[in-house]
């Protein structure tokens, strides 16, 4: 896995997230910053700005880069539009592409484009006619092939080890959650932790629904999460007629359904998770 370099201290939280995010995408696919940029159509220098906290990339790199990294587009572009309101309280990203970017993205995939056609012509090892270097049938089909399968095993491996680490994380965000001021505890068995209770006190203040629990209005959530945010959505789909399940702060099946319920309602995408303009949905 690659060595990252420090991100600025300075680095908004959001943004922050967000290239962590892509870190951890570009180290999954295995690709080098050449042929990344070969293969999205942004130079090197511009992915490494990107990846390292100097330029917000704009919404086509990164869902460029979840395509190659196997990675689900919908959590990277829910991350890009927090990490986007955030860099525009400072500076107009222009979606993410300046000038240098457009001078040196035909440039970056045409030398790529070169350097691939030079090793497939030269040489003359395994998989190409004796004293030509030319392939032989069907040899580049089988390198191709043999690559797709290992990045889908890498893939497949990452997978699991992120939704291990996500449900660390539910678990671990629903014990701190009985230390906010919003939930109170429930006495269990001998022997056991008390577990978190959450409760809905509705109330509108200055044109906005709050249950008690949290006050945000850009924390991203999805199935998995866990913690008085979670608690707080589940009120406001209530207060919004409809079914959420059980407010206990933890974000599951009942509670995705209902969101994607209020984002058919509200004329929004359907994807079941809690972003900027779900929120505002919930509160309005």
């Amino acid at each position: 896995m690659s060595r990252w370099k420090g991100l600025p201290e300075e680095l908004d939280p959001c943004v922050r997230q967000l290239v962590v995010r892509l870190r951890q995408v570009k180290d999954h696919s295995g690709l080098s910053l050449r042929r990344l940029a070969a293969k999205t159509g942004y130079s090197t220098s511009s992915w490494e700005r990107y990846l390292a906290g100097r330029s917000l990339p704009p919404r086509e790199a990164v869902e460029a880069m979840a395509r190659l990294g196997g990675d689900d587009p919908t959590r990277l572009l829910a991350l890009h539009e927090v990490a986007t309101e955030a860099w525009g309280k400072g500076a107009d990203p222009a979606d993410g592409v300046d000038g240098t970017d457009r001078a040196e993205r035909a440039e970056g995939a045409d030398r790529a484009d070169r350097a691939d056609r030079q090793g497939e012509t030269s040489g003359s090892g395994p998989g190409t006619e004796p004293g030509t270097g030319a392939p032989r049938p069907h040899s580049r089909a089988l390198r191709i092939t043999l690559a797709a399968g290992s990045v889908a095993l890498v893939l497949a491996v990452a997978a699991a080890v992120l939704l291990a680490v996500r449900l660390t994380d539910g678990e671990g965000r629903a014990a701190a959650a009985g230390l906010t001021a919003s939930a109170t505890t429930a006495p269990g068995s001998p022997g056991e932790p008390d577990q978190p209770r959450y409760t809905c006190r509705a109330e509108r203040i200055d044109g906005r629904w709050y249950a008690g629990n949290s006050r945000t209005m850009t924390a991203v959530l999805a199935q998995g999460n866990a913690g008085p945010e979670v608690a707080e959505a589940q009120c406001l789909l209530r207060e919004a007629g409809l079914s959420p399940g059980t407010v206990d702060g933890i974000f599951g099946p009942h509670t995705e359904r209902a969101v994607r319920d209020l984002q058919k309602r509200a004329h929004l995408v359907v994807d079941g998770i809690i972003g900027p303009h779900t929120w505002k949905a919930l509160r309005e």
